[in-house]
């Protein structure tokens, strides 16, 4: 356990936390794990695809956080795990899973991992990117129209109904928990550079 650096990088949707995790990635190339929320999006199959579209996924009870929690922890203990996938399009869990193994760093991602506090505790660094609303809200119109199939009306109706009133409610506040906070994420170099020799530090001590 004490040889794996586990950093958790929370913010909004849209707010550039993917951005930042790339550039981390790329940088320490086959020496980092990503793990991320999006992925534990509860399963749905009691419900049909229009019931579906209505729920509130920008909400703590949406993800089985539990399971990423004990998943983390078995990552943390050097084993792997199998993360479920979820699909955008269907708005439901994939019966693909995807084979994760530990690495000296692992990075959690997520836009409501801070709010759990079972999931803060296993994290060494917490950073969180902290980008302005109409910012993150034109990335999530372009993001969730190219890639994942949704409508411009759709978008800006979750967006209204749940997405910006939930990141009132539970995003923002756990910035509170942050030990960095990243203004614009992966474009703020300065805080790119503390962040990557912050990492490299902890690789040459492991591997001294």
């Amino acid at each position: 356990m004490n040889n794996i650096l586990v950093i958790g990088i929370a913010g909004g949707s849209g707010s550039g936390k993917t951005t930042l995790m790339r550039n981390i990635v790329q940088r320490f190339e086959g020496a980092v794990t990503v793990i991320s929320h999006d992925n534990y999006y509860k399963r749905h199959d009691e419900l049909p695809y229009e019931e579906r579209c209505k729920l509130n996924y920008d909400q703590p009870d949406a993800f089985d956080t539990s399971l990423m929690v004990y998943q983390l922890e078995c990552l943390r203990h050097g084993e792997a795990v199998d993360c479920p996938v979820y699909d955008f399009a269907l708005h439901n869990r994939s019966s693909e899973t995807i084979h994760i193994v530990p690495k000296q760093v692992i990075i959690v991602e997520g836009i409501l991992i801070f709010e759990n506090q079972q999931l803060r505790d296993l994290m060494d660094i917490k950073i969180f990117v902290d980008t302005d609303a109409d910012v993150r809200l034109c990335r999530r119109i372009k993001r969730d129209v190219n890639k994942r199939g949704r409508t411009l009306e759709s978008v800006l109706k979750q967006y209204q109904e749940t997405v910006k009133p939930m990141y009132e409610r539970y995003v923002e506040p756990s910035k509170k928990y942050a030990d960095i906070v990243v203004p614009e994420g992966g474009k703020n170099w300065i805080a790119l550079d503390m962040i990557l020799g912050r990492i490299q530090r902890h690789l040459d001590e492991t591997e001294g």
